[in-house]
């Protein structure tokens, strides 16, 4: 017995101890990331900057947690475009960086608009007489045009390049859920608003299929032009071999002679041609400088005179935070509002740049938005800039701007207002046998019950569909008032249908062509202000409030490991779970949008 307790008390002691040393690393390697994260980073001279092209782009970083960090839970790796084309600036304006060195892979984007960004960035680099030369054992597609800006493009040997034109097909879930006993009720306004059609028709209406080829080919003849242009071979040419072959499947030989790439290499000699841009020996080290290091390296530019504000509104437009796996990115409206009101009382910010990146969501949060913006407007000047998507919500929050800017490949438009209601008395009662009954004081004391569960709710469907035509009505009217329009010409581009920034210019949806840095000029112009700076608005979480942040902790852990399980199929499932939190009243984009 004398031994029991002794090896007991050993055993208690010693877990003891290594409860101590391990919460004594675990605070060390905290400290580590905490420091290396707020310590500038050194440039050495003669150095490269080294931008991977693979990964999920999104239009902010949140940055990764200490605990992912520690658990190796970065499966898939997320890049803020703000962070990206906010290196290239410094690594243009710094004497001691000399180019850029592009590694190729998969590189998936929320929207076209933010690989042109990208490129932009990278024509304008060159500008400066440095150089950019890119290299990949795989180029896809739209890594491929990020790359194509390089001066110089290089391929390994049994390498490939998936070049094949832009399209996707949608999914339908009427079969599947008539198999179930369910009827998706669809109230809506607008011909193109197709949201609906994945759950209440089986294949593409002629509407959607009108605004998508519109669309697809939009963005497609954009990169054609921008990529032939670097290459030095026609659009035409480069839309003619990819609608003759499968050019993923083509020989290097082939890729050389079709002018894609400029030579076939291995590993080894690619680093030689960047030590030989850099003057150095073949034993020298090549002074290499990462995205995440970059991010660290102190602006040339010094902040002087007025600040002009940059808010970040990117993602769904919610109510309040859904409960998910996802740890998506979301403009949650009460949170916005609150925010913009405190710009609004900033005597230290000039002028707001609402920089807007969102297909949009719950139109009542939308509309709150909105409201937020105009008394903003009322003490400074507002100036939108879009990113890859304002469509829907995404653009009712923006059209009351002073001014809207937008990309190229810009998604915009989409106003219209939907309503999805699940009628579920096919399941319950066909199929699974269970009735209801009860008493009621009037006659639509349970409206919601006879939406869901009742056979015979024509009526009430008509309140929900005079509700949604409502929605419709206020949006119009939001459009007409910001854009300087009539109600009619509103409705007339309107029906729900997207457009490509390009055409969207042409009926007055938007005012100019241009980047965040244009937009931020404008709004400076607006501010009568000629020294500026800028700030981004809201402040990004510092580790400590991401470590505090248990539920965004377990999101980001969950949500890396979907990605991984459901790959492709990852994007219909949660909008699948999402719908069951949803706002009945949607202004949301007819699609989802992953292109790569």
């Amino acid at each position: 017995m004398k031994d029991f307790f002794k090896f007991t008390l050993a055993t208690i002691c010693g877990i003891i101890i290594l409860s101590i040393v391990s919460g004594i690393l675990f605070l060390i390697s905290i400290i580590g990331m905490v420091a290396s994260e707020s310590a500038a980073t050194k440039v050495k001279d003669n150095s490269v900057f080294v931008l991977k092209l693979d990964g999920i782009v999104t239009e902010r970083a949140e940055g990764s947690s200490p605990f992912n960090e520690l658990m190796n839970q970065n499966n898939i790796e997320a890049m803020g475009l703000d962070d990206i084309i906010s290196s290239i600036r410094k690594a243009k304006d710094n004497e001691n960086i000399k180019g850029i060195y592009l590694e190729g892979g998969i590189m998936s984007f929320d929207s076209p608009a933010s690989a042109q960004q990208i490129r932009n960035e990278l024509v304008e680099f060159k500008k400066s007489g440095k150089w950019v030369i890119a290299y990949a054992s795989q180029y896809m597609q739209m890594s491929y045009y990020v790359a194509s800006a390089a001066d110089s493009m290089f391929l390994n040997k049994t390498g490939l390049i998936d070049f094949k034109g832009l399209g996707g097909k949608h999914q339908y879930l009427t079969g599947l859920l008539e198999k179930a006993g369910i009827k998706i009720q669809c109230t809506r306004v607008g011909k193109y608003k197709s949201a609906v059609e994945s759950m209440t028709r089986k294949d593409m209406s002629e509407n959607d299929r009108e605004q998508n080829t519109v669309l697809y080919q939009g963005i497609w003849q954009q990169m054609l032009k921008d990529i032939a242009e670097s290459r030095k071979v026609s659009a035409q040419q480069l839309d003619q071999l990819a609608s003759d072959s499968i050019i993923a499947l083509a020989t290097s030989e082939d890729y050389v002679a079709a002018r894609l790439v400029d030579k076939i290499m291995y590993p080894d000699e690619i680093k030689s041609v960047i030590k030989n841009k850099l003057g150095l020996d073949e034993d020298d080290d090549i002074n290499q400088l990462l995205l995440s290091d970059m991010i660290n390296v102190d602006s040339k530019k010094k902040e002087k005179g007025d600040k002009i504000a940059v808010y970040y509104a990117y993602g769904e437009i919610i109510d309040t935070p859904l409960s998910s796996f996802s740890s998506e990115h979301a403009i949650v409206g009460t949170e916005t509002v609150e925010d913009l009101l405190k710009l609004a009382d900033d005597d230290d910010v000039k002028a707001v740049v609402l920089r807007v990146n969102s297909p949009g969501g719950s139109a009542v949060a939308s509309e709150q938005i909105w409201h937020a913006v105009e008394l903003l407007k009322e003490k400074k000047p507002v100036v939108v800039s879009m990113g890859g998507l304002a469509a829907s919500g995404g653009y009712m929050i923006s059209a009351g701007a002073n001014q809207i800017f937008a990309e190229p490949t810009t998604i915009t438009g989409s106003i219209g207002i939907f309503g999805l209601i699940p009628n579920l008395s096919g399941l319950v009662t066909d199929k699974l046998g269970i009735t209801y009954d009860g008493v009621k004081t009037n006659r639509f004391t349970d409206y919601e019950s006879e939406l869901t569960i009742g056979k015979d709710n024509e009526t009430e469907l008509k309140y929900v569909q005079g509700y949604v035509d409502r929605g419709y009505e206020t949006f119009l009217s939001i459009v007409s008032q910001g854009r300087g329009m009539t109600r009619d010409e509103v409705h007339e581009i309107a029906q729900g249908r997207v457009w490509l920034a390009t055409d969207a210019l042409g009926i007055r949806l938007v005012d100019q062509i241009g980047s965040l840095n244009d937009a931020v000029k404008k709004a400076a112009e607006l501010a009568k202000t000629e020294e500026y700076h800028t700030a981004n608005y809201p402040a990004k979480k510092d580790w400590f409030e991401q470590l505090l942040d248990n539920k965004e902790e377990k999101g980001s852990l969950l949500d890396s490991e979907l990605r991984a399980l459901l790959g492709n199929m990852y994007e219909p499932v949660m909008e699948m779970r999402k719908n069951e939190q949803r706002n009945c009243l949607q202004a949301r984009l007819p699609f989802l949008t992953n292109i790569r």
